[in-house]
């Protein structure tokens, strides 16, 4: 089982964990040359986007089912998400370290993301939905708790068109490094 201690640790440290299903979901720490992160003053989405928000199309919640938003996460073909990976995190989420992001409708979880709040940082660890849009409106939903609460860095690991269509950008690491210590301080 990952320690919780030595993720905490790993974390402020620029490092994240992830399983490698070629190698029997033995877990391996990475911390990539280039680092992915969305700068929350130019975080931007669509006016269509805003508008669903606004109109309160889903619900939206903190940790109402973090386990729930993990496994909908690793409900894919491939995941790095093993069940080592979904009980560590559920402890960091039990000790107030782990936070997901939910959208729901009708009662039923249909989008969300998690990842570990350390200091003004949020490590982001990975996003899902299984109705249109629905992750779309937990990231936004992150970034304005985020703002609200003094958060100064959001860490993405990696880009992709996704995360770049908000506003995300690649960091050299060194870079990345410096913005962390500021924002664990």
């Amino acid at each position: 089982m990952l320690d919780t201690a030595e993720l905490l640790y790993a974390y402020s440290q620029g490092y994240f964990p992830m399983a490698v299903p070629e190698e029997d979901n033995e877990v391996c720490w990475f911390k990539p040359d280039m680092r992915g992160i969305i700068p929350l003053d130019t975080f931007h989405i669509s006016k269509n986007l805003k508008r669903l928000y606004d109109k309160g199309h889903f619900e939206l919640r903190i940790n109402g089912d973090f386990e729930g938003t993990m496994r909908g996460c690793a409900a894919r073909d491939d995941t790095w998400i093993s069940e080592e990976i979904i009980a560590a995190y559920c402890k960091l989420n039990e000790m107030g370290y782990g936070f997901s992001f939910e959208t729901w409708r009708n009662g039923k979880l249909v989008g969300g993301l998690y990842g570990v709040a350390l200091g003004r940082v949020f490590f982001g660890e990975s996003m899902f939905h299984t109705e249109t849009d629905a992750s779309k409106i937990a990231l936004l939903f992150l970034v304005e708790f985020l703002r609200e609460n003094n958060f100064q860095l959001l860490d993405t690991q990696y880009i992709n068109d996704h995360l770049v269509q908000f506003g995300a950008i690649e960091i050299p690491n060194e870079e990345y490094e410096e913005l962390l210590a500021r924002a664990l301080e």
